[in-house]
């Protein structure tokens, strides 16, 4: 029989972390991360990152591996997450994948199709348009495609762009999905958190107001302090573009932690309409924190692998 592989997904703040380390303690596993901000070291307080001391003894892989200057595409992590898994496994163990990042747990599952390759040309006049109009390259995005223009945030500027460059580099198109290779060997259960609307708007509101308290704007300077430009890649996302701003003297604190909230409800959103299209996903309605959902979560894993 092949060996087993559960995956726990869902929005932010729907307690993924909490639910994995639960399964992860109960059936013998070891966690690997699907959150694109958690590869990177000393972005924790903004990604909510699980730190060494709160794992409770369970290996956690794929967290803290990047510096901030290094890009990580979905490829790259798919051939990390499939080398992890596989030593994972070999250890009689479970593998746990947890986190949101929706388009990297797809790459690890059902592989990417061969996508073509850097088109120079075309990427200079798409970056002088952008720089020309500012927001245009996502909006001829969402026209060309509206499901990448809903899943990819307008402020990644570089993922837009080679969104674009894959539609549009001159006889290339969109490869097949058949050209993918999916993840051989294992059979899988994927678990998706499902709170109520309200409630996970209000969790989302009570962890801004919790990283802002807990030292994200601290964590920021801090990072820059080290001698971070600001341009990277991780500073591009939630919360740390606000704060950033706010450090640079461009808006007040109360805008920053407003903007990272309602920019985080519109992120959760996206989220839940991107695994919502996965028929394979087990839905649990609720938190992962909430026992009565870590007790289903568990009892939908025992039956898995009692199969």
């Amino acid at each position: 029989m092949e060996p087993p592989l559960v995956a726990i997904v869902g929005p932010t703040a729907s307690g993924k972390s909490e639910l994995a380390l639960r399964v992860a303690e109960v059936f013998a596993g070891e966690i690997v991360n699907c959150d694109a901000l958690q590869f990177y070291r000393g972005f924790d307080v903004g990604t909510a990152k699980t730190l060494a001391a709160a794992r409770r003894g369970i290996p956690h892989h794929l967290f803290d591996v990047l510096d901030p200057q290094l890009g990580f595409s979905a490829g790259d992590y798919a051939r990390a997450a499939r080398e992890t898994v596989a030593g994972i496994s070999s250890r009689g163990h479970l593998p746990v994948i947890a986190g949101g990042t929706g388009f990297y747990l797809r790459a690890l599952l059902d592989g990417l199709p061969a996508l073509p390759a850097r088109h120079d040309s075309l990427r200079e006049r798409l970056s002088g348009r952008e720089q020309r109009r500012p927001g245009s390259l996502h909006r001829l995005l969402s026209r060309l495609e509206p499901s990448a223009g809903a899943r990819i945030h307008p402020r990644d500027v570089q993922k837009v762009m080679r969104a674009l460059e894959i539609r549009l580099v001159p006889g290339a198109g969109l490869p097949a999905p058949a050209t993918a290779t999916p993840l051989r060997g294992f059979r899988v259960l994927q678990l998706g958190l499902a709170p109520e609307r309200s409630q996970l708007v209000d969790a989302i509101a009570a962890r801004t107001r919790q990283m802002f308290h807990d030292g994200l704007v601290q964590e920021v300077q801090g990072l820059l302090d080290r001698g971070l430009s600001g341009d990277e890649k991780p500073f591009e996302s939630l919360g740390y573009s606000q704060v950033l701003a706010y450090l640079r003297g461009q808006i007040p604190l109360e805008q920053a932690m407003a903007s990272t909230e309602i920019e985080t409800r519109q992120y959760a959103k996206r989220q839940l309409t991107w695994f919502r299209r996965d028929p394979r996903i087990v839905w649990l309605p609720g938190f992962g924190s909430e026992p009565a959902v870590a007790q289903a979560g568990l009892d939908a894993v025992r039956k898995f692998l009692s199969v």
